[in-house]
């Protein structure tokens, strides 16, 4: 009986005896995000002879918006995972502990420092006395800013307490707000333009959060549970193919309607958001491509959990993804020719 036993994969075959797929994966990742990053390592560069004005502090609110953006992924990843592995037969009941409450933290930090920027006329505050906290309540930006700092706080309560579901609203509340404020109301059909923000912010932060604890999860179910953990990735994976086509939809609804399709050749190489939407999407085409791998992996491999190496890979360039996001969002808006 032992002749007709499949090779081991540890054997001293030259077929087995090949790099993992970890290395490869991570050559072709820096190479993408090399070429990709050059105009997004900061607003300078970005904004470099496009003769557009770099706004005070710049850096900074970029900054303080990918930690935004990362404190509504975590959580609602978890939120949006959990349910998932509800659904799946005799899936174990432990998870990893939760980074929720961190998020929310990180998150209400990172909102009350946009708060003070908006307090003080949309400039980089020089000191506690030049932020007016009672302006806030005057103007449209300024209510949609609280509505983050209330929402974030409301978020860390829930995710403390016995009932950590309850933050999805809170949060929900943050993404609403935050569409709301990319598109203020002398925008050209601001409804519509929120409407897709809404969509694909949702659509990301599902996505990215989903796929970090759904790695932290396999993480933690080994040994019996071994079975579950690829039942999950699959899953995922699945739900992950229509939060990528949803997000394609209305990121290139947002960006025609920035840059209609007779300018946008142009201003994606002579405007600074054209260039770090460039690039961004460079990145967003290779963490495509790192998930489709994972899935036929997921799909032929012996060892379904094969499929981690580039899913691995993916959640890293995921986040380089928001970093991008972040800087996007503080870039001045093309003007629409």
């Amino acid at each position: 009986m032992t002749l007709i036993r499949p090779p081991s994969r540890t054997a001293g075959t030259g077929r087995h005896s090949r790099p993992s797929g970890t290395g490869r994966t991570v050559a072709v990742l820096v190479l993408v995000a090399l070429g990709a990053l050059i105009p997004v390592l900061g607003p300078s560069p970005a904004l470099h002879g496009t003769g557009e004005a770099e706004a005070p502090g710049t850096g900074g609110i970029a900054l303080l918006r990918t930690v935004l953006f990362a404190a509504l992924s975590v959580p609602l990843g978890e939120l949006f995972v959990n349910r998932l592995a509800r659904s799946l037969p005799n899936a174990p009941p432990h998870r990893p502990r939760s980074w929720s409450p961190y998020a929310a933290a990180a998150g209400l930090v990172a909102a009350l420092g946009l708060a003070s920027v908006v307090a003080t006329g949309n400039l980089v505050p020089g000191s506690v006395a030049d932020i007016d906290v009672g302006g806030l309540y005057e103007s449209r930006d300024g209510k949609l800013a609280l509505l983050e700092v209330n929402g974030f706080l409301a978020a860390w309560l829930c995710a403390t307490s016995r009932r950590p579901g309850l933050q999805v609203w809170p949060l929900a509340a943050v993404v609403v707000a935050d569409a709301l404020r990319a598109h203020p109301t002398t925008e050209y059909s601001p409804l519509l333009g929120t409407g897709l923000t809404l969509v694909h912010l949702t659509c990301a932060c599902l996505w990215t959060g989903g796929l970090l604890y759904v790695l932290r999860v396999l993480r933690q179910w080994r040994g019996a549970e071994a079975e579950a953990g690829p039942a999950l990735l699959g899953l995922y994976a699945r739900v992950a193919a229509v939060l990528l086509a949803a997000l394609t939809a209305t990121g290139v609804g947002s960006s025609l309607r920035r840059m209609p399709a007779g300018t946008i050749l142009d201003q994606l190489t002579d405007t600074a958001y054209g260039r770090v939407l460039l690039a961004k999407v460079f990145l967003v085409a290779a963490v495509a491509v790192l998930a489709l791998w994972a899935r036929i992996r997921l799909s032929r491999a012996a060892d379904p959990l094969d499929a981690c190496s580039p899913a691995r890979a993916e959640v890293v360039a995921l986040g380089v993804v928001v970093a991008v996001s972040g800087l996007l969002t503080a870039l001045p808006v093309p003007i629409r020719w």
